[in-house]
C-alpha cells in the first residue's frame, strides 16, 4: 500500500484550503501517495467552489474509512467545532481551528495511522490571539511530539539549506553564532543529511561577515567561534568545511560541490534558496518521530478568498516528502 500523507488544513481565513483542494485537483499523486486532509469539511466545500476545481468532498470518521480516488478528496474533522471566522482575518477562531488541525494530525502520525505530515501555512497572529505560544508550525510540532530543537532544512531544486537559528533578531542572530552552537547544530544537520539518505554528507557552513571577515577586518565571529568548530568537527571525522564566504557557498552547493550549507541566520539562508525558486522552495522538519514538509510561504490574507493563490508550493511539498517516504507497494 502506498504511503499516507497526512495535510492539516492550516488556518482556514488564509490561503490554505485553496491550495490543497488545487493542489490535488491538477496534479496526480496517486501513482507515488494517499492523501488526507484533516479540517473543516464545508471550508474545503467552499474553497472547492472559489477555485472551481471538481473534487468531491468525502468526510470520514477513521483513517481506515480512506477512499483514495483522483476526483475524491478525504476529509478527517477534528473533534473541535467549526467556528465562525472572516477569509483574511486574523481571529482567535481561524487561529483555533488551525491549531485543532495540527494537533488531530499528529495524533494520526505519533499512533502511525499516517507517514507524514505536509503543512500549508498558519498564521502567527490568529495563533497568539487564539492562546497558542508558539511562534509557529515547527515549534508547535516539537511541543506535542516532546521533540527538543528540532531542526529546519530547507531544499529546493539540488540545494539543502540549515539555520543555526531563523527567529530571532539579527543582532541577537550574532550572538548565537557561538563555537558550540555551531558544533552542536553541524553535527545535527549531518545526521539529519544520513537520515534523508545522504551517504557521507558534505556539509559547508556560511560565514557571518562580508569575506569571511577578510582575518578580522569585517568582524572577528569566523576566526573566534566558526573556525575553531570547523576544526573541532574535522577532528570528529565529519566531512565539514568553512567559513565560506555567504556570497558564494550557496551557488557552490546548489552546483552539487557540497551536500549542504549551514546557515548562520534568517535571512541568510531564506534569501538564498528563495532566490533559486520561491515557490518550490520546500521547508523540511528534521529530528521528529515522523517526517514533515511544507510550503515555505504565508497566509496570503490580502489574495485570501479569491482562487487565485498558487499552489505550487503544495504540490512540490507533496512530491518532496513522498521522494523521502520508504517506496510502498
Amino acid at each position: 500500500m502506498k504511503p499516507l500523507i497526512c495535510i492539516p488544513m492550516g488556518d482556514p481565513a488564509g490561503i490554505g484550503p485553496e491550495i490543497i483542494v488545487k493542489a490535488l485537483s491538477t496534479f496526480d499523486f496517486s501513482n507515488t501517495c494517499r492523501l488526507l486532509v484533516v479540517g473543516y469539511g464545508d471550508i474545503i466545500q467552499q474553497a472547492n467552489a472559489c477555485c472551481h476545481t471538481p473534487l468531491n468532498i468525502q468526510l470520514i470518521r477513521a483513517v481506515t474509512d480512506l477512499k483514495p480516488q483522483p476526483d475524491i478528496i478525504n476529509i478527517l474533522e477534528p473533534e473541535y467545532q467549526q467556528q465562525t471566522f472572516e477569509p483574511g482575518t486574523v481571529s482567535v477562531a481561524a487561529g483555533t481551528m488551525a491549531y485543532h488541525c495540527i494537533h488531530h494530525s499528529v495524533k494520526l502520525a505519533m499512533a502511525k495511522q499516517v507517514d507524514a505530515l505536509v503543512t500549508p501555512p498558519i498564521n502567527k497572529m490568529s495563533l497568539n490571539a487564539a492562546g497558542i505560544k508558539q511562534a509557529g508550525h515547527t515549534e508547535i510540532l516539537a511541543e506535542l511530539t516532546d521533540t527538543k530543537d528540532p531542526l529546519t532544512l530547507f531544499q529546493v531544486a539540488n540545494l539543502k539549506v540549515f539555520f543555526l537559528s531563523r527567529h530571532l533578531s539579527l543582532r541577537s542572530a550574532c550572538d548565537y553564532v557561538t563555537t558550540n552552537n555551531v558544533i552542536q547544530c553541524a553535527k545535527k544537520a549531518i545526521n539529519s543529511l544520513k537520515a534523508l539518505r545522504v551517504e557521507a554528507p558534505h556539509l559547508a557552513i556560511a560565514g557571518l561577515n562580508p569575506h569571511c571577515g577578510d582575518n578580522g577586518l569585517f568582524g572577528s565571529e569566523e576566526n573566534k567561534e566558526i573556525e575553531p568548530a570547523v576544526h573541532q568537527l574535522q577532528a570528529m571525522g565529519m566531512n565539514v568545511s568553512g567559513p565560506l564566504p555567504a556570497d558564494s557557498v550557496f551557488y557552490q552547493a546548489l552546483n552539487g560541490k557540497f551536500d549542504a550549507v549551514l546557515s548562520l541566520y534568517h535571512d541568510q539562508g531564506h534569501i538564498a534558496t528563495k532566490m533559486v525558486d520561491f515557490h518550490r522552495t520546500i521547508s523540511i522538519t528534521c529530528g521528529l518521530p515522523f517526517l514533515r514538509t511544507s510550503v515555505d510561504h504565508g497566509t496570503a490574507y490580502d489574495i485570501a478568498g479569491k482562487g487565485i493563490a498558487s499552489a505550487i508550493s503544495m504540490i512540490e511539498a507533496i512530491k518532496v516528502a513522498t521522494s523521502y517516504l520508504p517506496k510502498m507497494n
